[in-house]
């Protein structure tokens, strides 16, 4: 197998595994250097290089970059040149590394990161569930759809159907770092919710009101759940916004997904400036869940995607 071989048969074994990489390719040398242009590398966070890319002068420098890259999730030029100070210094939009190698030569490497898809854990088969599946993979999520029973041919959208709550037979199958959504709504809540505290999730979101899903969470607490992972549980789930249809619902749910996903807070309340600037004809009622929802004149009260049941 030539380099080349090793290189795409590395990668895909990584993206098969869904583990993040980044592909590194020498773009320019300056002799004397052991890389030439064209020179490719497969490298992981943990060190591990499938390729080649230079010697003993490039290869941590490369390491060290590739696990920056794939933290920020953006691609970087960056130059190895000689120095004797060890420098490192943004020029425009390259980073130079100033090393004091025995070559003597300068390489510069484009560092690409290759990140797996999100992965968004969906259980239950309710209308908000069924829409999350149709709308996830649009905006960049795998979907794995999670359910008692579910039937594998009606979610052509996700990526894997698990006709299955039992925490056992699920865990086995579903990596840790999923982002996990409970829109069962009265279809083995509390099965569902037990599951979702065992994925080991970045979070977990109930589609409820948030009256029932206090009731639910002190009954979990009672079962011997960890209190603090229940209280971690987002309820009622969802960006805040007028929501009636489970599409709609499903798009506030994901929203708020998305928003914790990039690193935003999600509101409490969201009126627009402009919403909030019109007169009112009735003061701001209490919502199922517990918020504020304002009628506005020749609009209908709308119903919040929080109530959701």
């Amino acid at each position: 197998m030539n380099t080349a071989e090793t290189v795409f048969a590395a990668a895909q074994r990584l993206q098969h595994s869904g583990t993040p990489y980044a592909l590194v390719s020498v773009i320019r040398a300056l002799p004397p250097a052991s890389a030439r242009p064209g020179d490719k590398a497969v490298v992981t966070a943990d060190g591990q290089l499938h390729g080649w890319v230079g010697g003993g002068c490039a290869q941590p420098v490369v390491i060290r970059t590739v696990r920056q890259v794939l933290a920020e999730g953006r691609a970087k030029l960056i130059r190895i040149t000689p120095a004797s100070d060890g420098s490192e210094r943004e020029l425009g939009d390259v980073l130079e590394f100033g090393m004091s190698c025995h070559s003597g030569g300068t390489l510069e490497l484009f560092i690409d990161p290759v990140l797996p898809r999100a992965q968004l854990v969906v259980i239950g088969t309710s209308p908000v569930a069924q829409s999350l599946v149709q709308l996830a993979p649009r905006v960049g999520f795998a979907v794995t759809l999670v359910a008692h029973e579910a039937d594998t041919a009606a979610y052509p959208d996700a990526q894997r159907v698990i006709a299955n709550d039992d925490i056992a037979a699920v865990m086995p199958q579903v990596a840790s770092g999923a982002w996990v959504v409970v829109a069962t709504q009265g279809r083995r809540d509390l099965q569902a919710l037990r599951l979702a505290l065992a994925l080991q999730a970045r979070q977990v979101s109930f589609v409820a009101s948030a009256k029932k899903a206090q009731v639910l969470k002190e009954s979990l607490v009672t079962a011997g759940a960890d209190a603090a992972a229940v209280a971690a549980i987002v309820a009622p789930a969802g960006y805040p916004m007028a929501a009636n249809t489970p599409e709609e619902i499903a798009l506030s749910v994901l929203a708020a997904v998305v928003s914790h996903r990039r690193g935003a807070p999600v509101p409490a309340t969201a009126v627009p400036a402009a919403v909030a600037a019109l007169p009112q004809t009735a003061a701001a009622v209490a919502s199922c869940c517990g918020g504020p929802v304002v009628e506005l004149p020749l609009l209908p009260l709308a119903k919040p995607s929080c109530c959701a049941d």
